[in-house]
């Protein structure tokens, strides 16, 4: 048993923090607040080959293992979490195409996805279906040597740079049960009938766009459809979460270890009563739960991105680390709210983007309590099982 990352990992992670020391944390406030894009972040990002991080090497890209994947989503979610969404949508598609493509899909597009000349994210959630994926409306007709689309997708990540944009669609709207219908289409950009409405107002997760898109008589050809056969989106799109909810965990671990960060600064300079607060017995405790909060997050996101490396199935553990890390960081986020008093409230402290940017972690990817039923679900049937 080796709790310890590898020297490569190692040198991979200096990599990571360098970068976000250098070029992250002095924009992230400012470029928050006034909801800038990160273009010269993205431009950086793709020097750095984070782009390809999910595509496999002959195509040009990282092909990371899984433990670095998360490392990348930590790292960069201890700066600004916005960035590391701009990542996650990206690699979640590139795994799906890399995955589930036809040779001709991964030849197409994963060498451009590799560099960044192209990105990507995946358009799922509509207005009326989010955690419930198989009561999705939008569809898409078979016409000829052609699929023509109709439906509304929303909060959709990357939208507005996604070429291809993944899209989870009912080419069978009859099926029953609903998933027996439901392919993905890869949708590239300027394809007629397809628009990007506008971006959606939100909390947190600024930094990179989510948006409205509608499908109006969108016409793509049937060689756009994932894998070349209908009626396994929902299976291609299941397979590609697990990975999806390591990546949130990573990022939900991120804001945890920030928010652990600024409350020790904190603590270990402001004065009262004579004395620095992390003196105080009160303070104390918070900040010994929030380490291990931390710690026990950081386990759990490795663990699962160890077993996913082993060739295994994730389903258990990668809900699992997304439900407790992202709780984790909800609690330390307020935790450091409070250790930092009035100034927790003010935005010229960071620790007020990191509580408005946690709670998206236990929606993402699938709610926690999807998870938690994912969890028994798996432990009951006797299909995972844990000690």
């Amino acid at each position: 048993m080796d709790f310890e990352l590898t020297d490569e990992q190692h040198q991979f992670r200096d990599a990571l923090r360098a970068f976000v020391d250098r070029e992250i944390r002095p924009v992230a406030r400012e470029w928050e607040a006034t909801g800038r894009y990160p273009a010269e972040i993205v431009a950086t990002m793709r020097q750095m080959g984070l782009f390809g991080l999910t595509v496999p090497e002959e195509y040009g890209g990282l092909g990371a293992d899984m433990v670095s994947f998360a490392l990348v989503f930590e790292e960069i979610a201890k700066g600004w979490m916005g960035i590391a969404g701009i990542l996650g949508s990206h690699s979640l598609s590139c795994w799906l195409i890399a995955r589930h493509g036809t040779d001709e899909q991964r030849r197409r597009y994963l060498p451009d996805l590799a560099t960044g000349a192209r990105r990507t994210g995946i358009a799922l959630t509509e207005p009326d279906a989010g955690t419930d994926l198989q009561g999705i409306r939008t569809v898409a007709r078979r016409d000829g040597d052609h699929y023509v689309i109709t439906g509304r997708k929303t909060w959709i990540t990357n939208a507005r740079h996604a070429d291809p944009l993944p899209v989870l669609v009912k080419t069978d709207p009859a099926a029953a049960p609903a998933h027996r219908g439901m392919s993905v289409l890869l949708v590239e950009a300027g394809t007629p009938g397809f628009e990007v409405l506008r971006d959606l107002p939100k909390l947190g997760y600024r930094g990179t766009e989510s948006c409205e898109v509608l499908f109006d008589d969108c016409r793509v050809p049937a060689e756009a459809l994932l894998g070349g056969v209908e009626g396994r989106g929902m299976q291609q799109v299941l397979s590609g979460l697990e990975t999806g909810r390591i990546n949130v965990a990573a990022r939900a671990l991120g804001i945890a270890q920030a928010a652990y960060d600024e409350a020790l600064r904190y603590a270990g300079q402001r004065r009262a009563f004579g004395a620095t607060i992390d003196t105080f017995q009160a303070v104390q405790l918070r900040i010994a739960d929030m380490a291990m909060q931390v710690q026990s997050a950081r386990l759990m996101v490795y663990w699962a991105a160890s077993r996913a490396d082993a060739g295994r199935r994730v389903d258990l553990e990668a809900g699992m680390a997304k439900a407790f890390a992202s709780e984790a960081a909800a609690a330390c986020a307020l935790s450091a709210m409070q250790i930092h008093g009035g100034y927790g409230y003010s935005k010229e402290f960071d620790v007020e983007r990191l509580y408005r940017d946690a709670p998206l972690m236990m929606i993402g990817e699938g709610t926690n309590d999807i998870q938690r039923i994912v969890i028994a679900k798996a432990l009951t049937s006797g299909k995972g099982s844990i000690g």
